[in-house]
């Protein structure tokens, strides 16, 4: 069966856009749904589903009325400054964390913010032609031998155009909403309005983050994010770091056209995330353990993470292979901060609860002034790492993920006095996200591999960041489960 092309599946497209324009359009307002808070409130319906109606039912008037005030407060910051919001809510990525205390306060919230919608416009098509003419510099026509005015997909400050060039080459074209850089700038000057942010959202999970630290990296990769060159110049690395791999894909950038609010790019096709998750278990075992050596690999050799690991921002293949999108938040780390998230795991894998506790309390991980007990982070961080030290091969699951989400490990659960004494570095906040994140595709997937021996592999990896495809045989080891057939779906 031949894959699909990009129309129907291309990794940016969330849902149909509306062609329809709000008089007086300038600046793109943002999906509600992509900014609900930080509270494992990641989609909301109409009407409170069962659970949610029983968690309000019993909810003590206090905590109803106190966690009312939270989303009131957080409705307001929205409602001054959404595009920023919506960014810190997804870089921040905590929505998938365990819960403080109980489910009440996630019950209230989705209640009061059941009736929120999604208020996006598209640019119409002449705006959107305008602005790639403005940005380019010269005539469409002298650059495209076809460009659709109309969007195929969006990503959350700008929308992508199918486009072809003269020569042609089949590209993709994101081009940023008009004033949007400019208003998330202007609000990232209100530094308390972001950290109140991070306050309010972490209030209601088990995070016990250092706010002023945590505002600021968000603050440092959504100003990133707004420079379209900047996520060019990442995805050039990454794809030059690549090219040629037999499974992991990258597509290339058409450098003479992207600008800081415009990206070009090859456009890629393959099966989407709802089709991933379909296909016959080989296949999806398959792209797990290439999702997962992506993001292993690309943190230990090249010291560089994309912490925006949606299941929409990657296209899978008949083959095993996978194409990954979407490159505007790149963290990249040194090769120190590299050995220590390598110590940290040897340490969990190896049950060395001692060491476990140094080296956290060494990277601020730990307070100081109340360490948990050795043997019970040990244990937490081993219960949260089930997947490499579980007797392999070991299969992701939902229930895993749910698990991650639960009580048993949360600040309420026997694991209390652990989160009580740890505190999120703003360094180590992309590992966490893309770890989360990755937790949750493979579980999507139901991938199942020898992750131990992943991990092994990589925990004891150099730093290569000048790593060529000639070395992918030494550290991307590809068992030999049909890697150079393909399956239909």
């Amino acid at each position: 069966m031949a894959e699909p092309g990009v129309f129907d599946v291309h990794a940016y497209y969330p849902r149909a856009l509306s062609h329809s324009i709000a008089p007086g359009y300038c600046l793109a307002q943002g999906r509600l749904a992509e900014a609900l808070p930080v509270i494992g409130l990641a989609i909301f319906a109409a009407e409170p589903d069962e659970e949610t109606a029983r968690c309000l039912a019993g909810a003590d008037p206090v905590i109803a009325a106190r966690h009312g005030r939270a989303v009131a407060r957080y409705a307001d910051l929205l409602g001054r400054s959404r595009g920023l919001f919506m960014k810190a809510n997804r870089l921040l990525s905590v929505a998938n964390l365990p819960s403080a205390r109980s489910p009440e306060p996630i019950a209230i919230y989705r209640s009061l913010l059941a009736g929120c919608e999604d208020d996006t416009p598209a640019m119409p098509a002449g705006l959107a032609a305008d602005l790639a003419e403005s940005e380019i510099g010269l005539p469409l026509y002298e650059v495209f031998a076809d460009f659709d005015p109309h969007p195929i997909a969006a990503a959350s400050i700008g929308q992508v155009h199918a486009a072809t060039l003269q020569d042609g080459r089949d590209v993709a074209v994101k081009i940023q909403y008009p004033g949007v850089a400019e208003a998330i700038r202007t609000d990232l000057f209100e530094s308390d309005q972001l950290a109140s942010f991070v306050r309010l959202g972490c209030q209601t999970t088990c995070v016990q983050p250092d706010i002023a630290a945590i505002a600021g990296e968000l603050s440092a990769r959504i100003i990133e994010e707004l420079d379209y060159q900047v996520e060019a110049a990442n995805q050039e690395a990454f794809a030059a770091a690549y090219r040629g791999h037999p499974q992991i894909r990258i597509p290339e950038t058409v450098p003479e056209l992207c600008t800081s609010r415009l990206l070009t790019m090859e456009l890629s096709e393959g099966y989407s995330w709802e089709r991933a998750k379909t296909a016959p278990k080989q296949l999806r075992d398959r792209w797990g353990e290439v999702i997962y050596r992506f993001a292993a690999g690309s943190l230990t050799r090249l010291g560089m993470v994309n912490a925006d690991p949606s299941p929409r921002n990657y296209l899978f293949h008949a083959d095993g292979s996978v194409t990954f999108l979407d490159f505007g938040c790149v963290r990249r780390y040194s090769a120190r901060l590299v050995g220590t998230i390598q110590t940290l795991m040897r340490a969990i894998v190896g049950s060395d609860a001692d060491h476990l506790l140094d080296v956290l309390t060494q990277v601020g991980y730990v307070s100081q002034s109340h360490p948990p007990h050795p043997a019970d982070l040990l244990a937490w961080f081993r219960a949260t790492h089930a997947p490499v030290v579980s007797a392999q091969p070991y299969t992701y699951s939902p229930e895993f993920a749910a698990k991650l989400r639960g009580p048993e490990l949360a600040r309420s659960g026997r694991y209390a006095d652990v989160i009580d004494g740890l505190n999120i570095p703003a360094d180590f906040l992309a590992v966490v996200r893309v770890n989360l994140g990755i937790t949750s595709v493979l579980s999507g997937l139901g991938a199942t591999g020898d992750w131990a021996a992943m991990h092994r592999e990589y925990c004891r990896a150099g730093y290569l960041p000048d790593c060529s495809p000639d070395s992918f045989d030494s550290w991307d080891s590809f068992d030999s489960r049909d890697s150079r057939g393909s399956l239909d779906l």
